[in-house]
């Protein structure tokens, strides 16, 4: 038998505890709830917006609210509490005046949007007067929406880095979009986030070896294939060879896997000698034929300094195989020879590793890296101060502009009133207290009344939030 996320598919228990009060807290004749989703800033200086559509597919469209869900929502909350508190009255009125649709509007930047941070990246509101109580109740699950956010955030980053890298010492960048690969699975808190955080690298590369991304994008945004992998040795089929069979072994992957891509880890003794010996004499005779058949054995060092390691690996291989010197001036191993480096890989390392091959005259060409936690779990809500705030209220049929302004932290200052984000020649601006032109408001409404009103493509979501190098060179091509 299989088991909803959580335990549970009933979304009345998608919330913080004290939320279940807040229907009791509001001003008397409070009509209208208006809150926006920003990141405050962070490490990254703008952020690549993706995933409330996961979000919305998965938990809000349709009918999600029934008088059982209600009930059990109830005696949950009733023994959580020790008292009444939910709001049995409010959620029964949903059932019964919207026939459990949710009477919210979502605004909210195309998915894959690259906007710096300090701006608005979404806003809801309630529909319904009666049910101004529901905007913020949602509060904690549109602010999940952080995850694959910043996930996607993080790798459109290095991305950028490995892009700058293939244009000085490359002749192309074709490749880039299979330069960092997924390694993440294994390393992630559960199967939901895995495919969450895996489909948000994917919205900038097309590599990975997160099966559960590829069916998390087909899912929710139409993606037929996302990601694509090769075959691949890891240490238990190299070292069940015993160390005096790792020839065996290596020989044995490219009998197995005679043409195409084929990757394997080659560390698991001695790497330096795998390099020189094995590969570089033993069975040089065997990649090169492979390679007049269009095989690229992908060789992966899995310790060391990588830094170090991918130049010392890199000098072996070129003395063994030769190297060809491209229009850059940067040495390229053969066609049919690459690296891949796979441990130690993050926003931060990926730089000193390849400045120190541009520093060796190696090209970037000649490495692609693969990358697990440090991409999928070494994130958090803070890594781009993601937050969720009320900025308007409508209060005795009277506007109010909301706002927090903390004299402890000023970072944490919110925004007033209603909200538009305008991009005028690539500058982005939130206009606050209603101010703003809604003609040139970029945000648009995604979800009204619990129907999904615009569904983005993974296609579309990946133009977006295509780096600026890329599409320079799209458009000079």
């Amino acid at each position: 038998m299989a088991y909803p996320a959580g335990g549970t598919d009933n979304v009345l228990l998608f919330t913080d505890s004290y939320k279940v009060s807040h229907h009791m807290q509001y001003p008397p004749n409070t009509t209208v709830v208006c809150s926006y989703f920003e990141s405050r800033g962070g490490k990254f200086p703008s952020t690549v917006f993706f995933g409330l559509q996961y979000l919305l597919k998965r938990w809000l469209v349709g009918p999600v609210i029934t008088k059982e869900k209600i009930e059990e929502a109830r005696e949950l909350y009733q023994q959580h509490f020790g008292r009444e508190l939910f709001n049995v009255e409010g959620w029964t009125y949903i059932v019964e005046k919207h026939k459990g649709y949710l009477p919210l509007r979502i605004k909210a930047v195309p998915e894959g949007s690259v906007v710096p941070y300090k701006n608005v990246l979404l806003t809801v509101e309630n529909t319904d007067p009666k049910c101004f109580w529901l905007t913020n109740y949602f509060e904690t699950m549109f602010v999940q929406v952080w995850y694959p956010m910043t996930v996607a955030t993080n790798s459109y980053y290095q991305k950028g880095i490995i892009a700058k890298y293939l244009d000085e010492t490359a002749d192309s960048v074709d490749g880039l979009p299979f330069k960092l690969h997924d390694f993440g699975f294994r390393g992630s808190t559960s199967m939901e986030a895995t495919g969450i955080g895996g489909m948000a690298h994917l919205v900038n590369f097309m590599g990975t070896d997160t099966i559960a991304a590829l069916a998390t994008a087909k899912t929710f945004y139409g993606c037929k294939m996302a990601g694509f992998s090769i075959p691949a040795a890891e240490h238990s089929t190299i070292t069940t060879w015993g160390r005096e069979g790792e020839m065996e072994a290596f020989k044995n992957m490219l009998t197995k896997f005679p043409e195409g891509l084929m990757a394997c880890v080659s560390d698991s003794y001695d790497i330096f000698n795998a390099c020189e010996k094995l590969w570089g004499e033993d069975l040089k005779d065997m990649i090169i034929e492979r390679g007049s058949r269009g095989g690229v054995l992908v060789i992966r060092p899995d310790s060391g300094d990588p830094p170090v390691i991918v130049v010392q690996v890199l000098d072996i291989l070129g003395k063994k195989f030769g190297t060809t010197t491209n229009s850059k001036g940067y040495k390229v191993l053969p066609p049919y020879l690459r690296i891949i480096q796979g441990d130690g890989i993050s926003y931060e390392t990926i730089s000193p590793i390849l400045e120190n091959m541009k520093k060796h005259e190696w090209s970037a060409d000649n490495i692609a890296f693969g990358s697990g936690g440090a991409l999928l779990q070494r994130v958090d809500r803070d890594t781009q101060k993601c937050a969720f705030k009320c900025s308007y209220a409508v209060i005795n049929g009277k506007e109010v502009n909301v706002f927090k302004e903390p004299i402890t932290d000023m970072g944490k200052k919110s925004k007033k009133g209603r909200l538009t984000l305008e991009c005028a020649d690539g500058e982005w601006t939130t206009i606050q207290e209603g101010k703003g032109d809604p003609k040139k408001d970029t945000m648009i409404t995604v979800f009204e009344n619990g129907k999904l009103l615009r569904d983005y493509t993974f296609d579309e979501v990946r133009e977006n939030a295509e780096i600026d190098l890329v599409k320079r060179k799209k458009r000079k091509a």
